[in-house]
């Protein structure tokens, strides 16, 4: 019996977990009103903050980062900087990307380790979420919302295992 329901519950934990994230993308759209708006309008500007670097040994170190977000007069072109320093690791990341109909494609390169490559994904309103792929390959969640942001990167495999950071608009 104990087997049957541990094979039950293995077979379940997938379907739970797709469901868990239709509902989060769900709580993400936009409105009709929304739909046609670029979510990299509300992006543009400078911000900075700090985060959580974990490494691939599971060590955690605090960082602190700042961003910079160009972004063309109908908000379907965004160029990016992001930099940010712990006590023994750094990165920075550029990229140029397109929105278009909820599509998001690009490049991006990570200037300290000489690597880069492309990347796509999607946008829903506020939350853009995209893999990036090339040397590496990593996922990549960002939100925003007024003032504050939040930026999740996601790279198994890699020395830098997982950066969570929240942000906030220079003033």
């Amino acid at each position: 019996m104990f087997s049957t329901v541990s094979s039950l519950m293995n077979a379940v934990k997938p379907v739970l977990a797709v469901a868990a994230a239709a509902s989060l993308i769900g709580l993400a759209a936009p409105s009709p009103a929304e739909a046609s708006s670029s979510p990299f309008s509300a992006m543009s500007g400078s911000w900075s903050g700090s985060g959580i670097i974990t490494m691939a040994s599971g060590s955690k170190e605090s960082i602190r980062c700042r961003a910079k977000y160009d972004v063309d007069g109908d908000g379907s072109s965004l160029d990016l900087t992001l930099r940010c320093a712990s006590a023994s690791y750094n990165f920075e990341l550029q990229s140029n990307a397109t929105h278009s109909n909820g599509a998001v494609s690009g490049n991006w390169s990570e200037n300290t380790r000489h690597v880069g490559g492309s990347l796509e994904g999607n946008a829903s309103g506020n939350a853009i979420h995209v893999r990036v792929s090339g040397v590496i390959s990593a996922t990549l969640g960002l939100s925003t919302n007024g003032n504050q942001q939040s930026i999740s990167i996601q790279a198994p495999g890699t020395e830098m295992a997982s950066v969570a950071i929240s942000l906030n608009r220079a003033k």
